[in-house]
């Protein structure tokens, strides 16, 4: 426990690495997360579906995700733990409302939300803590939506990339604490799963700035990282995927989980 503590904490000493280096979200996948529920907009009258306006970006990191929901146009809370993250948070998306927070603890009044998305997060939180809270933040009927963006290692550069990083075996983290919403059949529905194969563009600098952001990477000792990215350097100049690419091709396989809740 103390590592994961260690571990969740870790991201402020590499917010600028991780708003260089991290992918942002397809559009099929918020498209699917969005979608309406009974009880989705306030005022949506009778039960009818309408379209979510008020959204909460829980662990929101430096905005990856709550730029995208903002440039929908929707009114975005974005709730994060670690003050360098906010800053990088506030800096980077000023529309957002952007406030101290975790999983298992909002600063929001009951019924604030008609969606509460967690992006790349959920397997930080508490979950006996966390899902309680969430439904607490929710309208009913609203949704509860987590998602993961996974590297897709049947590209054998990334199966390269992730046996530098885990030698022992890429960890999963992606549909992490799912699991935790199951013991708690009063408050929300059974949970949907939608996947979205695609491709990130970045450069190899933006690779070693993503791998940088990484939590088991920040807690290194320094000549461990260092060492660990020079070989990331190195894979970008000699895999024959890679080499003389002035933009590289990093696929990735978006895992999304979404739950109503309870009306």
């Amino acid at each position: 426990m103390h590592d994961r503590t260690v571990h969740a904490s870790s991201f402020g000493a590499a917010a600028a690495a991780y708003e260089r280096g991290r992918p942002d979200y397809p559009g099929a996948a918020l498209d699917w997360l969005l979608q309406a529920g009974a009880g989705a907009g306030a005022g949506a009258g009778s039960g009818a579906a309408a379209a979510p306006r008020e959204v909460v970006d829980l662990g929101a990191g430096t905005g990856k995700l709550t730029r995208s929901l903002c440039a929908r146009g929707l009114a975005v809370t974005a709730v994060e733990p670690s003050e360098g993250m906010r800053e990088q948070l506030t800096s980077a998306v000023p529309e957002a409302t952007v406030l101290a927070g975790s999983g298992e603890s909002m600063p929001l009044p009951r019924g604030a939300a008609d969606v509460v998305l967690a992006a790349q997060s959920w397997h930080w939180v508490d979950t006996a803590v966390a899902v309680p809270e969430v439904a607490r933040v929710l309208r009913p009927g609203g949704t509860l939506g987590l998602v993961w963006n996974i590297r897709d290692e049947r590209e054998d550069w990334v199966a390269a990339l992730g046996r530098l990083l885990h030698p022992e075996g890429t960890p999963v983290t992606g549909g992490v604490g799912v699991e935790g919403l199951a013991d708690h059949p009063e408050l929300f529905e059974p949970v949907e799963r939608f996947d979205v194969p695609w491709t990130h563009t970045l450069t190899a600098v933006q690779l070693v700035d993503m791998v940088a952001s990484r939590s088991y990477v920040i807690t290194l000792p320094e000549a461990e990282r260092e060492a660990l990215l020079a070989e990331v350097r190195d894979l970008t100049e000699r895999h024959p995927a890679l080499a003389g690419r002035t933009q590289l091709q990093l696929p990735y396989v978006t895992e999304c989980y979404r739950a109503r809740a309870r009306t």
